[in-house]
C-alpha cells in the first residue's frame, strides 16, 4: 500500500487549495479551439509547466495534470487513441516537475475526465471497455509520478465505478472524485449528491464533491447536502468562476477573483476541505482564494500572492461563519 500523501497534507491543514482551469490557460498560450490539450504534454511541455507554476505561485497545493481528455475514447476523436499511455505519462511528469521545484508540499493529481460516451444499455460503450480505457490512462499517470487520481466532471455513477476499477487495476494510490450537478441539483444522468456520497464512499473513494456546473451557488448547495448526508466525508468544491457569457464573440465568466474568494470561505464553512476553481478561473482567482482561506488575512489589504494583484472580498459575517463551523463540527 502506497502512502496517502493527501491524508498527510489534510492532517496538517484544515483546507487544501487546488488549482483552477487548465484549458483556458492553454488557450491563452496558443492552443487552438478544438485541438486536444493533451498533445501539448509532448509538443509544448514548457507551456503546460508554466501553467502549473503559475497556480503553485498563486497558492495551489494540489495541481491537476493536463490529462482531462486522456482516455482512449476521447483521444480517438483525434486519431490519438494509441497514444493514451504516452500522453498521460507526460502529463504526470510535467506536474511532478512543477511540484518538485518548490520547497513545500505540492501534490500532483492525475486528472481523469469522462469518456464522452454513454454506457450500455442507453449507449454503446460496454462497462469492460470503459474500465480498460481508464486503466490505460491511469497506468500512464501512475508511471509519470502522480500522488493520487482525480476523477472529475462525471454525470454517470457507473462511469465513475468503471474509472475506479480501471485505476485499481494498476494502482492503489488514493482516488478523489467529483460529479457535476448542473441539472436542478442532479447530474445530467439524474444522480443526486446524496446518492453520490453513498456510492463513491462505498467504492473506497477518499474524497468526493462537485465541480464545474452553474457557478458557486450550485456548488455550495452540493457541498451542504453532501455534508449533511455524511458529516465525516472529505468534501471537494471546485466551482466554475461564475456563469459563462458570450461577449464580443468570446466566452467570459462573470466570477471575479473577489467573488471566488467569498465562495472559498463559504464552502469551507459548509464543510469543504479541498477547494479550487473550475472553468474560467485563473491564477488571479486562486490567489484571491488563497488569501481568503488564510485565517490571518486583512480584509482591507489588497490580495497579492507572488505576482498577482486582485481586490479582497469582504469577510463574511462572523456570527454566520461561527454557526456554520459549529454545524460542521457537530
Amino acid at each position: 500500500m502506497q502512502t496517502n500523501r493527501l491524508a498527510d497534507l489534510l492532517a496538517e491543514n484544515e483546507t487544501i487549495l487546488i488549482d483552477g482551469a487548465m484549458g483556458t490557460q492553454l488557450f491563452a498560450r496558443g492552443l487552438n479551439s478544438g485541438a486536444p490539450p493533451e498533445t501539448w504534454n509532448v509538443e509544448f511541455p514548457d507551456r503546460v509547466l508554466d501553467v502549473h507554476r503559475q497556480y503553485i505561485a498563486a497558492g495551489s497545493r494540489l495541481i491537476l495534470t493536463n490529462s482531462f481528455g486522456g482516455t482512449t475514447f476521447r483521444l480517438k476523436l483525434h486519431q490519438l487513441q494509441d497514444h493514451s499511455y504516452e500522453l498521460n505519462r507526460a502529463a504526470a511528469a510535467i506536474g511532478r516537475l512543477a511540484a518538485d521545484e518548490v520547497d513545500f508540499p505540492v501534490l500532483v493529481a492525475g486528472s481523469i475526465g469522462p469518456t464522452g460516451e454513454i454506457l450500455e444499455p442507453m449507449g454503446n460503450m460496454s462497462f469492460a471497455a470503459a474500465v480498460e480505457s481508464f486503466s490505460v490512462q491511469a497506468h500512464g499517470l501512475a508511471d509519470g509520478g502522480v500522488d493520487l487520481f482525480w476523477i472529475e466532471t462525471m454525470s454517470d455513477l457507473n462511469e465513475v465505478k468503471a474509472a475506479v476499477e480501471g485505476i485499481r487495476s494498476v494502482s492503489d494510490l488514493p482516488i478523489c472524485a467529483t460529479m457535476t450537478f448542473d441539472t436542478k441539483g442532479r447530474t445530467m444522468m439524474g444522480v443526486t449528491p446524496q446518492e453520490a456520497v453513498r456510492s463513491l464512499e462505498g467504492w473506497g473513494v477518499y474524497a468526493i464533491g462537485g465541480n464545474c456546473g452553474n457557478g458557486p451557488d450550485e456548488i455550495e448547495a452540493v457541498v451542504d447536502t453532501m455534508h449533511l448526508t455524511n458529516p465525516e466525508s472529505i468534501l471537494i468544491a471546485k466551482s466554475n468562476a461564475g456563469i459563462p457569457q458570450w461577449v464580443n464573440n468570446a466566452l467570459h465568466y462573470d466570477g471575479t477573483p473577489e467573488v471566488m474568494a467569498d465562495y472559498a470561505r463559504r464552502v469551507r464553512a459548509l464543510g469543504a476541505r479541498i477547494i479550487g476553481g473550475g472553468c474560467g478561473s485563473t491564477p488571479a482567482h486562486i490567489a484571491a482564494m488563497a488569501r481568503a482561506l488564510d485565517e490571518a488575512y486583512d480584509p482591507d489589504e489588497p490580495i497579492a500572492a507572488r505576482g498577482y494583484q486582485v481586490v479582497a472580498a469582504e469577510r463574511p459575517d462572523n456570527d454566520r461563519e461561527a454557526r456554520r463551523r459549529r454545524r460542521r463540527r457537530d
